[in-house]
């Protein structure tokens, strides 16, 4: 007989799982709360114009690649795949710019611009990435931590790879220039990461995106969760939309789940369940506590959790093709570490920001109307342990944040503004369940890191298994889509 698994949310994480298990002969359903699939890649669509929610940056592409492989197909068939050069255009506070992409010739030049001694520097510092590549990302991202000796073997390696440094400490051993320091050390920022407090194994990130690229989907990343549902439901799968997860059901005398009770009462068996909601949020409010012994309330309250995110979506009836601006843009403030501090160590509002801007249309113009433009500018901001009221900052934030970018980057802003929508940290609270409204959950510090982050099977009970971006490896599409590789091997495992 199949064995039934329920996926609870429709994230990359979940669909990714869900079409590995389905190829594999399980009978899978799909729970989502939400009214469209796609979990923090869900796509707003208004007058005419497509904003993509959340990931805008597509980068291992051989992992989407491999989901279709799977089932006999090709990704080429569901979706394109478009290459992003440059792969970021990174902006000083004073506005002069610096591009890079996978091209050496290419980032010395710019280098040369800013510090030439500087050119040796990021040879050697791209030069030791690729050890920490090879063992971060390739051995360990789809490598199953579940036993501390998982750990252990692992562990001289990390010393080896001066694990223990922070980015940015890792980054300032080669790197002289400040801002250059700042180029080359924010990746921990898309992940969830503060540079200055994460591992420097995540330095990997600029040497992953050389090896394989930038990408966007053609039709926005919602395009690509649009392919996944058809190549899911292809493969016999079951999605169900507007149907949130009230509680897991426990078998405690066996320590195993049982299924999932809805808010309307529906009750759904399984053998297996498969959380793509957040790991904190999954343990804190759909378990009750007296079935947790490790994950207890207090425990999860002292982890350390990712900032949150404040999006501006935002669409003009000009193009502004002759703007500074490239596909993929970040916006540095006269401030970093002292910035980074008033977010994840003070948690407080500061007044300035960095920001993160992202021009889709200057790739695929069919995400707006004819002769208009798309934008979605990012600030990270604190996650909700602290003291920001948002119900009464969001309006003057994101006001302060279009009057900066007018006043900059898009002249005429508002008066060509003809949509906008925006999400705060209370979204990600209450809409995408997640603990503090953190925009990547679990922080990538050291001593949260592999078998130390929660385990992608639980610790509390054997059948409940965790893909996403608060497990193994992490967050990030290349992280979540590679949690759904290790909760696949560790279901075969057990079979």
């Amino acid at each position: 007989m199949l064995k039934s698994v329920i996926v609870i949310g429709s994230g990359f994480g979940g669909l990714a799982v869900a079409i590995r298990l389905a190829a594999r002969g399980f009978r899978v359903t799909i729970l989502e709360k939400r009214d469209k699939p796609g979990g923090r890649a869900y796509v707003y669509e208004l007058d005419g114009f497509k904003f993509d929610g959340g990931p805008t940056v597509i980068t291992a592409p051989f992992l989407f690649d491999e989901l279709f492989e799977l089932a006999g197909r090709k990704r080429e068939d569901y979706v394109t795949f478009v290459p992003v050069n440059p792969f970021y255009r990174i902006f000083d506070p004073e506005g002069r710019a610096f591009d890079y992409n996978n091209q050496n010739d290419f980032i010395y030049a710019n280098i040369e611009r800013w510090n030439p001694a500087d050119k040796e520097g990021y040879r050697r510092f791209l030069e030791s990435t690729q050890p920490i590549f090879q063992k971060g990302f390739l051995e360990l991202a789809d490598k199953p931590f579940t036993h501390l000796t998982d750990m252990l073997k692992v562990a001289p390696d990390l010393v080896r790879l001066r694990s223990y440094l922070s980015v940015y400490q890792y980054v300032s051993r080669f790197i002289q220039n400040d801002f250059l320091r700042q180029v080359f050390s924010f990746h921990p920022l898309l992940i969830g990461g503060n540079p200055f407090d994460s591992s420097s194994i995540y330095a990997m990130i600029h040497y992953l995106e050389r090896e394989w690229g930038v990408y966007f989907a053609l039709g926005g990343t919602g395009a690509l969760v649009t392919a996944l549902v058809r190549l899911f439901e292809e493969l016999g799968g079951t999605l169900v939309l507007n149907a949130e997860v009230d509680q897991i059901l426990v078998d405690e005398r066996r320590r195993q789940v049982r299924g999932v009770r809805l808010k309307d009462g529906t009750i759904l068996p399984a053998d297996i369940v498969v959380s793509n909601a957040d790991v904190a949020f999954t343990y804190r409010y759909l378990i009750p506590e007296a079935h947790r012994r490790k994950y207890t309330n207090r425990r999860l309250e002292r982890m350390r959790y990712s900032m949150s995110l404040f999006v501006i979506y935002f669409g003009t009836q000009r193009r502004y093709l002759d703007s500074r601006l490239a596909h993929h843009n970040i916006i540095l403030g006269p401030r970093y570490k002292g910035l980074l501090d008033d977010i994840f160590k003070h948690k407080v509002l500061a007044e300035d920001f960095s920001l993160y801007l992202h021009m889709p249309t200057i790739t695929d113009p069919s995400l707006a109307p004819e002769g208009h433009e798309a934008f979605y500018v990012l600030s990270p901001v604190p996650h909700l342990g602290g003291n920001v009221n948002w119900e009464e900052t969001a309006e003057p934030y994101k006001n302060r944040i279009l009057e900066f970018l007018e006043a900059n980057y898009l002249p005429g802003l508002r008066e060509n503004l003809v949509v906008e929508h925006y999400i705060d940290p209370l979204h990600f609270r209450d809409v995408l369940n997640s603990y503090l409204g953190s925009a990547f959950s679990v922080e990538p510090i050291l001593t949260q890191s592999a078998w130390f982050r929660p385990h992608n099977q639980s610790e509390e009970f054997s059948n409940l298994y965790f893909v996403g971006a608060g497990t193994h490896p992490g967050a990030g599409l290349p992280g979540v889509v590679s949690s759904a590789k290790v909760v696949e091997k560790l279901i075969l495992q057990s079979r």
